[in-house]
């Protein structure tokens, strides 16, 4: 019963922050849910390897995140389709920042750009993971996620055009 308490305790702290990181690579309040219940149910199948981890945290953003790009590559006709309106849930709360419109503004543009760009970014910026956590992460080298950045970037940058300032120009670093 031990394992099942801490397992319980860690998931009940981390998953305002594991919803918050879901909705920025989906961008849907739903499908934020959906990811971070599959996440959470292998994290659950794997807690005492998870917890063997370096870094636990490290360890479930990237159950998180290949789940996340797991489910981009499904095929469309797979997923379910619910007919109707479902009933409008919160948006979790933002981090204290920029206004409202250009939060959804960069929202809108992020989801515009690849699954695996899309995680670059998130965990890069949002997350503030650094380039060699982003690489172990996402599976890839560091200059691969140097590339998704830098590409990502140029992608945002090419959507928002003059309406965000702070993307008009500069480079990553």
């Amino acid at each position: 019963m031990r394992r099942d308490e801490q397992y319980s305790e860690y998931v009940s702290e981390r998953l305002p922050t594991l919803r918050r990181t879901a909705y920025l690579l989906c961008g849907d309040s739903h499908r934020a849910d959906d990811i971070v219940q599959a996440a959470i149910t292998r994290l659950y199948l794997h807690w005492r390897k998870a917890q063997a981890a370096d870094n636990l945290d490290a360890y479930v953003r990237r159950i998180l995140v290949r789940t996340f790009l797991n489910e981009q590559r499904r095929a469309w006709i797979s997923r379910v389709r619910l007919t109707g309106r479902p009933a409008e849930t919160p948006t979790p709360p933002a981090p204290p920042g920029p206004d409202i419109e250009t939060q959804e503004l960069l929202r809108a543009a992020l989801q515009r750009v690849s699954p695996r760009q899309r995680a670059a970014l998130v965990l890069r910026f949002l997350c503030d993971l650094p380039v060699a956590e982003v690489a172990a992460q996402l599976g890839c080298s560091e200059g691969n996620v140097k590339s998704l950045t830098a590409n990502g970037l140029t992608a945002l940058r090419r959507q928002l055009g003059d309406r965000h300032p702070a993307l008009a120009g500069g480079s990553e670093s």
